[in-house]
């Protein structure tokens, strides 16, 4: 199966005025990490790692010391994620399925890569997700609260989310015609009327973005490591 990494973010949440995947975590690029999962991974076969033109010389770099056994296709990212994937897609050799996973996202498990690939294999569309354990309130614009939804029917959506190539493509397709910007694939294909099946994610399949993220990865792969 296909993969697309989109990589071509800043990290200004980060307080950083480059990639944040090139950023070090237990002296190694974020990617890296990243990188490595997707390599364990019994069904990933081919990647295509969507970044700014200015950092391809720097992941080059880190795919010859990674020496991965599989290929990896550089693509031009766009201004944001959505137009990202949307190039990505533009880029894919022929395949019927394809998953999307976040390059920040890089403690996600080869086990969840493979799971997400398998259970794609019987539904058009899916993602990683984990249940919403905070009460979670809806607020107005002047900071009170207008509802709470009953948590029992919230997740908080990961990567990988993983789709039907061809159905993709035209929901990507639609929202340039439409004009819709959302922030992740499974919302496209939501506002095309199409349905997404929940996997079950993995609480440390955080998403890299603040400093302190970066502290919890660093805890959380100190920890993979004492228990090898």
């Amino acid at each position: 199966m296909h993969l697309l990494i989109p990589a071509a973010g800043m990290g200004r949440r980060m307080g950083s005025d480059r990639n944040k995947l090139l950023l070090t975590l237990l002296g190694k690029p974020l990617i890296h990490w990243t990188l490595q999962a997707v390599e364990a991974s019994r069904h990933i076969s081919w990647i295509g790692l969507i970044a700014h033109p200015d950092d391809f010389s720097d992941f080059k770099e880190i795919l010859a010391n990674l020496s991965l056994t599989k290929p990896v296709q550089l693509i031009v990212g766009g201004s944001t994620r959505q137009e990202s994937v949307y190039n990505g897609l533009q880029a894919l050799p022929p395949a019927h399925h394809v998953l999307i996973h976040d390059g920040a996202r890089c403690l996600a498990t080869p086990q969840l890569l493979d799971r997400c690939a398998e259970e794609l294999m019987n539904c058009p569309g899916l993602i990683a997700a984990v249940p919403v354990k905070d009460t979670i309130k809806v607020v107005d614009a002047t900071g009170l609260i207008e509802s709470t939804p009953d948590r029992q029917h919230l997740w908080a959506a990961q990567t990988p989310q993983g789709f039907q190539v061809d159905l993709l493509q035209q929901c990507h397709t639609e929202a340039r015609h439409q004009h819709w910007e959302v922030t992740d694939d499974a919302a496209l294909f939501e506002k095309c009327n199409l349905k997404v099946r929940i996997v079950q994610g993995e609480e440390t399949n955080l998403k890299v973005t603040t400093p302190v993220d970066l502290s919890v990865a660093e805890f959380i792969l100190r920890q993979r490591f004492a228990t090898e």
